[in-house]
């Protein structure tokens, strides 16, 4: 029966087999056993190689808490899904063993369960490693001086690709404690944690001597006519990733920094860099947001390092990344001129100078931007002038805009000539023409001349007409300069760094005054650009007759006596033409003719220019001054006024009071001399403490008199020694009293005076 039973096994099917093999009371189980384990066991085998041990682990033992019942149920539908459906049953063994190859939980001696011993062991083994970064991490060497110092003189006598790697790993952990983050927990290999090596390290890298020792080992030849490209070495490929590593760690570093030499220094290494950043191009992207920073809210000597940085990095990859620095410029640019101040000032016209120097790189990308925004400027200036409200209004009246028109006349007048950019001439002319036209009222008069400057700037620079003196000219017809003002001013108005005027500065004298120095420099500076042209006595004439009528009305001398100047200049220039133009023989129509005339006449020289060029030197002198206040109250000599405090004055005249009834021992006048009981000490102790209560209230009545009650105390003070102790004797308490209060004749003498006044 058994060899029966053997042979009968042997012929089963793999469905037979199953049900068979799943029947505990049959006695041919050991024979199935034998056979069929083996499957399982290399169906399983397979399984672990492919990598689902520790899932299996898992299933395995969620079986093992499985109840005996729930087991042997499972097995009973499994039977029961056979007999229904053969085709399904057939299709699970084909595909899905796993679901039908399971353990029975209370047979021990099973080999299945050897598996999930196994598994478990690798799954620990996986665990055990976890912590193990953290170990590597405490294992993270200490940078010393003494490391540092051995570095130096490794790398200036031989350079290596290790020494520069660990030097790199060294820098970017010291750099990584610049903001407190570790990485994620990454380790460096090095750490630095006193503060002296991390000034001896980074200083070390950002010297140059690294980078010096680093050119001779890439065994790169220096060459001024053509662009050094380390990428090109043999050796690149070797240094790549610590190079890597080390500029994006130097771009963190000045992230971090406020230093103003501290970052001046680190600009200065970038700049000797920047091709090795150009062979990394995500690196320099990151280095030109931070450097366009600096550029424009940075010191004087860090704005000129980091737009040296940004004209290299453009002149050497100008298609890849001066479209991408104009835009993020500009943009810095209108963000920084939001508020102006004589100080900021300076700052505004070197980012001006510096974008115009940046745009003149490429012609054609200018163009397309000067195009885009001052298009943008004519949209916001068109929404204000058909909606008019308050909001459309100072989109246009506002710094920034003023601002970006000053940066457009600038830049077209700096690459004049060039026809790429002569189109845009007329719409920004026609734009800030339209700001003026906007709210032409006496309390935008400052932005009125802020626009008829930027006018100037434009029609000299580009040679080009631009009717200019009709938006001055129309300010003597508005404003009534013979009204007396409402209110003294306690200072002058600076036109230079305001837009508009309250209605307490419109009421105020210096509002005037200053609204005739700038007449004055406008038209003085327009003219001068005109006065070598042929048709100069034609263009003054309106402004003669203007200003022949103000000086007829006006009746302040001040204001007289600057516009009777002008005029005189302006007449000397107007004959000076004059005369020199019934010499010519040429007409109208030759245009070659009169330019080379006007060349002539302008290397000569014309009267108007001669004075307008020592103006101009005395004009910067008073700006500069202006400026700088606190220069100009020093060169005043102002002087001093020393406020005694009131406990100290308080004790002093105690004191001196005090010594006006001490006795004399060295006075041969015994009647002098007298002697002072207890009762009588107190009494006049008393009327020293009134009166020393009376000048501190005096005092703290009007501190504006305090200089001249200064005056009157000293008097008092060199006519007491000479009156002798009898005499102050005499003198009763009433009497101390009144010479308390003062003389009333000098308070008769001063309503006198103001009586008069």
């Amino acid at each position: 029966m058994a060899a029966g039973g053997k042979r009968k096994l042997a012929t089963l099917s793999v469905d037979e087999f199953l049900a068979t093999a799943f029947d505990s009371g049959n006695q041919n189980y050991s024979d199935a056993k034998e056979s069929g384990v083996e499957s399982v066991k290399e169906s399983c085998g397979r399984r672990v190689k492919v990598g689902k041990g520790k899932k299996t682990s898992q299933a395995q033992e969620k079986r093992k808490e499985k109840p005996k019942g729930e087991v042997k149920e499972h097995k009973e539908q499994l039977l029961r899904l056979e007999e229904k459906d053969p085709e399904f049953f057939k299709f699970l063994v084909e595909h899905d063993q796993k679901l039908l190859n399971f353990d029975d939980s209370s047979d021990e001696e099973n080999p299945l369960h050897v598996l999930p011993e196994k598994l478990e062991v690798a799954s620990d083994d996986e665990e055990e490693k976890e912590p193990a970064p953290k170990d590597k991490k405490a294992r993270d060497v200490p940078v010393t001086i003494r490391m540092v110092e051995a570095w130096k003189e490794s790398a200036e006598d031989k350079m290596t690709f290790k020494l520069f790697h660990d030097i790199v790993m060294a820098f970017k952990a010291a750099v990584s404690t610049t903001k407190g983050d570790d990485d994620g927990g990454q380790s460096w290999r090095y750490k630095v944690e006193d503060r002296s090596v991390f000034n001896a390290l980074v200083s070390f890298c950002i010297q140059d001597r690294l980078f010096a020792s680093l050119f001779k080992l890439l065994q790169l030849k220096p060459d001024e006519k053509k662009l050094l490209v380390p990428s090109s070495s043999p050796q690149w490929s070797k240094i790549r990733q610590d190079l890597s590593v080390y500029l994006a760690s130097l771009v963190q570093l000045l992230s971090s920094l406020t230093e103003v030499s501290v970052v001046s220094a680190v600009l200065h290494h970038i700049l000797n860099l920047v091709p090795y950043y150009l062979c990394f191009p995500k690196h320099s992207r990151v280095l030109l947001k931070q450097v366009i920073a600096h550029w424009s809210m940075g010191d004087d000597t860090v704005r000129v390092l980091a737009f040296l940085i940004l004209n290299k990095i453009c002149r050497l990859k100008k298609d890849i990344y001066l479209n991408l620095v104009l835009k993020q410029m500009y943009v810095a640019y209108v963000k920084n001129c939001k508020f102006t101040s004589p100080t900021v000032l300076p700052m505004i016209n070197f980012m001006q100078r510096s974008l115009t120097e940046m745009y003149a790189l490429d012609h054609h990308i200018t163009y397309q931007h000067a195009f885009v925004y001052i298009r943008q400027l004519a949209i916001h200036l068109r929404s204000a002038m058909t909606i008019k409200k308050k909001e459309t209004y100072q989109s246009v009246y506002n710094w920034q805009f003023v601002h970006c028109l000053f940066l457009w006349c600038r830049l077209l007048g700096t690459l004049y000539p060039n026809e790429v950019l002569e189109p845009l001439i007329y719409p920004l002319t026609q734009v800030i023409v339209g700001c003026i036209k906007l709210l032409p009222t006496a309390r935008y008069y400052p932005l009125r001349l802020h626009c008829v400057r930027a006018l100037t700037l434009l029609s000299d620079s580009t040679k080009t007409f631009i009717p200019v003196l009709p938006f001055l000219l129309e300010v003597f017809q508005q404003v009534d300069f013979n009204k007396k003002p409402g209110r003294l001013s306690m200072r002058p108005i600076n036109f230079a760094v305001i837009l508009k005027l309250s209605n307490v500065n419109l009421q105020e004298k210096g509002f005037r005054d200053g609204l005739i120095e700038q007449l004055y420099d406008q038209i003085l500076e327009y003219l001068n650009t005109q006065a070598h042209t042929i048709g100069f006595p034609e263009l003054v004439l309106p402004v003669l007759i203007q200003m022949k009528t103000f000086l007829k009305e006006c009746k302040v001398a001040n204001y007289c006596k600057q516009i009777r100047q002008l005029l005189e200049k302006v007449q000397e220039n107007s004959s000076f033409i004059t005369k020199r133009r019934q010499k010519v023989t040429f007409g109208v129509a030759d245009k070659g003719a009169v330019a080379f005339w006007e060349k002539e006449v302008k290397e000569e020289g014309p009267p108007l220019q001669k004075y307008y060029s020592s103006w101009k030197k005395l004009r910067e002198k008073e700006i500069a001054l202006e400026i700088s206040g606190k220069e100009r109250l020093e060169d005043l000599n102002f002087p001093q006024i020393n406020r005694r405090k009131l406990r100290e004055s308080k004790e002093k005249d105690k004191k001196e009071f005090r010594n006006l009834f001490d006795s004399d021992s060295s006075s041969d006048d015994e009647s002098c001399g007298f002697k002072i009981k207890d009762a009588s000490v107190s009494n006049n102790e008393d009327v020293i403490q009134d009166l020393s209560d009376m000048s501190s209230n005096d005092a703290e009545e009007g501190e504006d008199d305090e200089l001249s009650f200064g005056d009157e105390s000293d008097d008092d003070d060199d006519e007491e020694p000479n009156r002798s102790s009898c005499a102050v004797e005499k003198m009763s308490h009433a009497e101390l009293e009144g010479l308390a209060e003062g003389d009333e004749d000098v308070v008769e003498d001063l309503e006198i005076s103001d009586e008069d006044q």
